[in-house]
């Protein structure tokens, strides 16, 4: 099967967690391991300061140390996707430039939040972040966090516009997905990813340029395979790998209801994983989120033996 071309940005880009010390402390050892695991996994981005790593809880200082200790082990091998992740447009542009100046490849922003805004203000927002940066800026469709969804029409201009390099879309609507897959197709260097863990093979076979999953943290070589499959055309093989994958994403109902929050849980469930694996220290959590206890350590061990990761 001849291949499409790739823009740039593409493949499996995982958005790093980020591995605390038993005092709470960014653990930068544990990082730096779990940057190396990733790479060694065949992963062909990484994704600094996304959801799963915890961005919102982390300080400025903290945020800092992330992006200089995985731009320091990744020493240039794969792009550095970092989200700029602020309530308004001067605050994403400030934290953008920190970010590119402490080795950013490109910048992934969702629309403000917190600010009540439209659709004038949303395509005026992510205009003048893209006049702001010098690297390429990738929009974040995440309304379970930002309370909007990016609009169809909106994100197609930017595209046709040049404003955007791509989109990661965890917006759980499939057809706006689909769509704007059809929207923007003949753009070859625009880029567009799932941010979803278990459909990875349907939005590949749908044209999606890559996968951003949290659980990549915990099986980048099972990403990086699936992803390969779906590059030879072999969407049979990719969909085996991507039902593995569906049965080891149980870990983040592994924690019991009501005792953690909803996003403790499914960030807990990942590194507790990483912690049993071996690849990082701990499974504390940022404040004042609470760690998994050891009955749920107990049920993710299980379901890492059985997806054969241990």
């Amino acid at each position: 099967m001849s291949h499409a071309p790739q823009p740039r940005f593409h493949g499996v880009i995982p958005p790093v967690v980020t591995p605390r010390t038993a005092d709470g402390a960014i653990d930068t050892a544990s990082l730096e391991k779990l940057t190396k695991y990733l790479l060694d996994g065949g992963v062909t981005g990484l994704f600094v300061l996304g959801s799963s790593g915890e961005v919102p809880y982390l300080t400025t200082g903290e945020r800092d140390t992330v992006m200089r200790t995985i731009a320091s082990v990744n020493a240039g091998e794969v792009p550095l996707i970092a989200g700029a992740s602020e309530q308004t447009t001067p605050r994403v542009i400030e934290e953008g430039r920190r970010l590119i100046g402490l080795g950013a490849d490109a910048i992934v922003a969702t629309s403000q939040f917190y600010a009540i805004s439209d659709v004038a203000e949303t395509e005026d927002h992510f205009r003048a972040l893209h006049a702001a940066f010098d690297v390429p800026l990738f929009a974040y469709d995440v309304p379970v966090r930002t309370h909007y969804k990016l609009p169809l029409p909106l994100l197609a201009t930017l595209a046709r516009d040049g404003v955007l390099a791509g989109v990661k879309d965890s917006s759980g609507d499939d057809v706006s997905f689909r769509q704007l897959l059809l929207a923007t197709r003949d753009l070859p260097d625009f880029a567009v990813f799932t941010g979803h863990e278990v459909v990875v093979d349907g939005a590949l076979l749908g044209g999606a340029h890559g996968v951003v999953p949290g659980l990549g943290n915990v099986d980048p070589a099972g990403y990086a395979a699936l992803y390969a499959a779906a590059r030879n055309g072999d969407y049979a093989e990719a969909a085996r790998m991507q039902d593995r994958l569906a049965g080891l994403f149980d870990i983040v109902y592994a924690p019991t209801p009501g005792r953690v929050s909803p996003g403790a849980a499914g960030l807990g469930a990942f590194k507790t994983a990483l912690m049993l694996l071996g690849v990082i220290e701990t499974n504390v959590m940022s404040a004042p989120m609470a760690p998994l206890d050891e009955a749920e350590t107990a049920a993710i061990r299980a379901i890492l033996e059985r997806s054969g990761l241990l």
